[in-house]
Parts: structure tokens; sequence; C-alpha cells
């Protein structure tokens, strides 16, 4: 995975809120980060009796890494609301949280918490719909060009020729392109709710500068690693993502806990 393609929803606010972490299906998939599609995952699944202790085998008799367990989640996931959370939502996210958990513990020879990761994925997946309920209770929508518009700036973003270049590549990877769009339509839907809430978020050129200066000393404190950080000029663009992924992050983070009070939730994990 190349850094291009590490930022491709990093660019508005994914990280910065759980709730959010429904494009790191995208994320990874475009980037060829998960090795098999829904129904692989799910056959890997049922043909071994621990699937994410040991890595399964490919046509090619290479290992493609530890697997999750699917059969361990039920068609309805969570009833927030009213609104059921489906297995068939879930699955996608779970995957995708999944091959990066099981990339970080690499390292350390174990494979990821399953238990802990279905309930964090679980919880965001909660915190999603709460953001999307409010956000439709106040009659915002997204429109279809802009869905449209988002798709071919994350394809230009990652070297695409088009957003249907992108869709394809997560096709590949088994995320549906309807999928990907709802995703983009999701996250866009709790941006607009964000600035209904707090306002537009446009960080000041000081508060760019602030950061900026945060960024290099957090760089010589490391010792850099034989990188100099560019200009500031080259990297503003960059900067203001990342404060507005920050304080979207922070606003989102502070409604969720809000609309938790009073909401009636069910997880079935």
């Amino acid at each position: 995975m190349t850094h291009t393609m590490t930022s491709l929803f990093s660019s508005r606010a994914r990280t910065a809120l759980g709730a959010l972490s429904v494009a790191a299906v995208l994320t990874l998939s475009a980037c060829g980060g998960s090795d098999s599609s829904d129904s692989d995952a799910g056959k890997d699944a049922s043909s071994s009796a621990s699937p994410s202790a040991s890595g399964s085998e490919g046509a090619d008799g290479a290992s493609e890494g530890p697997q999750p367990d699917l059969d361990a989640i039920p068609d309805v996931v969570a009833e927030v609301n009213g609104e059921q959370v489906t297995k068939e939502e879930f699955v996608p996210i779970y995957e995708a949280a999944f091959q990066q958990a099981a990339a970080q513990a690499q390292m350390g020879g174990e494979g990821p918490d399953e238990e802990a990761l279905r309930k964090q994925t679980a919880d965001n997946l909660v915190d999603t719909e709460l953001l999307l309920q409010e956000a439709e209770s106040r009659g915002l929508e997204v429109s279809d060009e802009a869905v449209d518009a988002e798709l071919t700036d994350l394809a230009e973003q990652n070297g695409m020729k088009s957003a249907d270049e992108l869709l394809k590549a997560v096709e590949a990877q088994g995320v549906s392109a309807d999928q990907a769009r709802q995703q983009v339509e999701t996250q866009a839907m709790v941006e607009a709710l964000v600035e209904d809430e707090n306002g537009s978020i446009e960080p000041t050129d000081k508060e760019l500068r602030t950061l900026y200066a945060q960024v290099k000393k957090q760089q010589a404190a490391s010792g850099g690693g034989g990188q100099e950080i560019p200009p500031f000029a080259q990297v503003r663009d960059q900067l203001a993502e990342q404060a507005s992924s920050q304080e979207v992050g922070k606003v989102a983070t502070g409604l969720v806990e809000d609309l938790r009070k009073d909401a009636d939730i069910t997880i079935n994990l």
C-alpha cells in the first residue's frame, strides 16, 4: 500500500472518529489490502475450525494470512432505535478492520483479537447509524452528484483516471460499486451533519502554520528517519485536510456521545 493509497479517505474525517471507519473497507480494497472477497472469506471461515489462528492457502499455494470467522456473526448485528445493522453491512467493514489488525499483529506473531474487533466494529457502525439518523432528522441530504464528485476526487488522489476505475479496483477486492457509493454517501452525510452542527470548518493560515511547526518538531524528535519535511506551501493542502479531519472528528464524537444517551441500542454479538 503506497502512502497515497493509505490516505484514500484520511483527507476527510475518516479516521478521527471510529464511527466513520466504514471507509476502511474502501481504503484497503482499493490498494489490494484485502486478499479475498466477501464470499471467499466466508468459505475460508467455514472450512477452518480456527480461521484466525492460521493462514489459508490460495490456488498457488501461497499463504493468504489469517481469515476472520464470519460464522460467529449474526444476521442482525445490532438494532439502533428500531433500525437494523445487518451482517451484510457488517462483514465488509469487519473484514477490512481484520486485515488491518492482522497486518499490525504480524510482527508479534499473534492473530487479531476477533471478539474485541467484532465489538469495536459493531460499536462503530452503531455510532454511524446514530449520526445518519440525526442527519436525516434534520432534513440533510447528499446528492448523487456530490457522491460522484467525491469518487472522482478520490480516484484522482490515487492516480486513477476516473471514478469508474476506482470502483473497478474495489470491486476486484469483493466490494460492490453500490457498497462503495453507499460508504461515500454515508461519510458525506456525516460531514454535512457536522457542518450543520458546528458551521463550516476551514482552518486559518495561522492554525495551519502552527500544525506545520508541530509536525516538524515531532519529526525532529523522532530522528526524522532521513526524510525532510517539504516547505509549508507544498503541504498546506494536506495540513488543511488533517486539521479539518481532527475538528470534524471532535464534533462528531461529541454528537455521538449525546445521541447515545437517549438511544435504544441492542448489540447481538
